[in-house]
């Protein structure tokens, strides 16, 4: 694999204490290069076995066939539950199903469309800032991409009163994730919950985010709310068996999870692309002049995004090299059958979605980018199960159509004015922090076009 594009699997399984060194420098480096290469891969560690999805046949099994017999198990509840509680994220069964439904306006195709305007808007306030500076400067991409679509989110999502501040909250989220593969390490050793480095941070961030979230609340819920913005839907969402409606820790940790995972994952969607994109000049060209034309050398409008066929293939293929979420975790329910090995009730399965998508029997020349294989008109034919950046089956992410049309209006509207060339001898290390952020951030210098 190039290492401009990717990391370089361990050829052999990893000795214990290397692998569990690994998992808690970034746990995708200890993933050996069968997950590259086979259908199903075992492990079995500390004697425990873990399996490894990778075949498409097999990934539908558990994320769609048999959905009802995997649950998100200890690693998600121990990793994410201090701080999401049982969200719509994290909940199994008639609880997830209830919180789902309860949402599942805010993202209707019409509504969404609605946002545009605003998208655009926002990613304009992003290049006016970056026009300020001086010829030359360079930014931390990743950073500037979560701040413009934190904006986005508060601003489509949330009441138009909120005092959220978005660099305090991306330094909580930050603080909160960075120990999450000790978490992870543990969890592999079936340990107890011991003091580990990051953990008071970790914990205090998770203090802090909650107190922000519980404030706007109560700012929010001493005005009168429209009830079509997030906040009111999960404030008068019921559970229509039940008759239950969510608590008051209920609203908040769902809406922390919305605007955490629903702001993050796009800035890394559109970091990685920009990373790409300066890597490749003549496809960023190309991009470009697709804009140019698409908005008749004038501004970008809500009405152009669907004519940007070719910026939204590069888009899609930078998802594949780089998915935001790069792993599906599930524990099995119940005693299940996948090609012929027994996976017993309350066993580890991983969808390895980075290895997935660069799988040498998935893909033509895994490591190379090539925005061609999501053309319309392409021969080449992939599974709609080795393609998951949004995962799938009944938990696909719900904001998946969101975040392409926020993406493809973010970048549509930056090309149009910069070119971004990475720092001169930086590699960003993808480094898994439950998304896929890049290792000591996205340095670029910003050149006007």
């Amino acid at each position: 694999m190039s290492r401009s594009t990717g990391i370089d699997p361990p050829d052999q399984p990893l000795s214990v204490f290397r692998l569990l060194r690994t998992v808690i420098e970034n746990p995708i480096k200890a993933w050996p290069r069968a997950v590259y290469r086979e259908r199903l891969y075992r492990s079995h560690v500390l004697g425990r076995d873990t399996f490894y999805v990778m075949a498409p046949d097999l990934v539908r099994t558990v994320l769609l066939d048999e959905a009802e017999n995997f649950e998100k198990g200890e690693l998600a509840r121990r990793a994410l539950g201090p701080a999401l509680g049982e969200t719509i994220l994290i909940a199994d069964g008639s609880k997830w199903r209830w919180q789902r439904h309860a949402v599942a306006s805010t993202f209707r195709p019409d509504r969404i469309r609605g946002f545009l305007p605003t998208m655009i808007a926002t990613a304009e306030r992003t290049r006016e800032r970056w026009l300020a500076l001086s010829p030359g400067a360079e930014i931390d991409v990743a950073h500037e991409m979560m701040r413009t679509t934190f904006d986005i989110i508060v601003n489509t999502m949330l009441p138009e009163r909120h005092g959220l501040d978005s660099e305090v909250m991306q330094r909580l989220i930050s603080d909160y994730l960075e120990p999450i593969s000790w978490v992870i390490a543990l969890a592999m050793m079936r340990a107890p919950w011991v003091p580990y480095p990051g953990a008071s941070r970790a914990r205090r961030a998770r203090k802090g985010l909650h107190k922000m979230l519980a404030s706007l609340i109560d700012e929010t819920t001493e005005t009168s709310l429209d009830g079509n913005d997030l906040l009111s839907i999960l404030q008068s969402a019921t559970d229509p068996e039940t008759g239950t409606s969510m608590g008051p820790m209920d609203v908040r940790n769902n809406l922390l999870t919305f605007i955490t995972a629903g702001h993050e994952t796009t800035a890394l969607a559109l970091t990685w692309t920009f990373y790409l994109l300066s890597l490749h000049p003549e496809i960023e060209h190309r991009v470009r002049h697709e804009i140019d034309v698409t908005a008749g050398g004038g501004p970008v409008r809500a009405q152009h995004i669907d004519g940007l066929v070719y910026t939204a293939q590069v888009l899609q293929e930078a998802m594949r090299l780089y998915p935001p979420v790069a792993a599906i975790v599930r524990v099995t329910r119940r005693d299940i059958e996948l090609d012929n090995e027994c996976v017993r009730a309350g066993t580890t399965v991983y969808v390895p979605v980075y290895a997935i998508h660069r799988h040498e029997k998935l893909w033509h020349h895994p490591g190379r980018f090539d925005p061609s294989r999501f053309d319309p008109q392409a021969t080449e034919v992939h599974d709609r199960y080795a393609y998951l950046p949004f995962g799938a089956g009944p938990r696909i992410c719900i904001g998946q159509n969101f975040a392409l049309m926020e993406a493809t209006a973010i970048m549509a509207t930056l090309l149009r004015a910069f070119q971004l060339r990475l720092r001169p001898g930086h590699y960003p290390e993808p480094r898994l922090r439950v998304t896929l952020r890049p290792a000591g951030g996205m340095p670029m210098r910003v050149a006007r076009c």
